[in-house]
């Protein structure tokens, strides 16, 4: 058994593809980071972003809703002039309009979690893909996420990026059937 390709040959990505990605994430918080992160990575590599998550995490006072939701100018700025981000204009404007539509859900009584959970029915989706060039770039399950993040006021939550998030936080097991991650959470998350 042979872990997913894209794994290898780079420690911090061998590191997240063995404990975190793929692994069911149900955390209204911790699904709202990986929504942030995801979309910071858009036309980047992860590893670009899985390098500066902590610096994320720091800056953005541990992705708190609450606080990002309260940015100002004079953040803004030295968000922006902090070269441990992605220093991108409209990502952090998308980040804090995020916030603010994350905390409008939640006012509204809506669970994070749950509402993205939705697209796949509240159980991890189980793939059966034998090569890299088999996994999608996305899915109706992504076409549907995205449009509804974006009717409620999210950005940065293309099909593709909403994709990517689902095989991360483990809405879809996407491991290749050759590695052993695949049958692991397959096993221990059933769907």
């Amino acid at each position: 058994m042979e872990p997913c390709p894209w794994c290898l040959g780079f420690e911090l990505y061998r590191e997240y593809h063995d404990t975190e990605w793929g692994v069911p994430l149900r955390d209204d918080r911790a699904l709202f980071e990986l929504l942030i992160l995801e979309g910071a990575q858009a036309g980047l590599s992860w590893s670009t972003i899985l390098k500066k998550r902590e610096n994320y995490r720091r800056l953005f006072d541990g992705f708190d809703p609450t606080l990002i939701a309260r940015y100002d100018d004079t953040k803004v700025a030295a968000l922006l002039a902090d070269p441990g981000i992605v220093r991108n204009r409209a990502k952090v404007a998308a980040t804090i309009g995020n916030a603010q539509a994350y905390l409008a859900m939640a006012k509204s009584g809506q669970s994070f979690g749950d509402f993205l959970w939705q697209f796949v029915d509240q159980v991890p989706i189980q793939n059966n893909w034998h090569s890299l060039a088999e996994v999608p770039a996305k899915t109706a399950h992504s076409d549907a996420m995205g449009k509804a993040l974006s009717r409620a006021g999210f950005k940065f939550v293309g099909s593709t990026i909403c994709y990517a998030f689902m095989q991360a936080a483990g809405m879809v097991n996407d491991h290749l059937v050759s590695c052993p991650r695949h049958a692991e959470l397959r096993d221990q998350f059933g769907g």
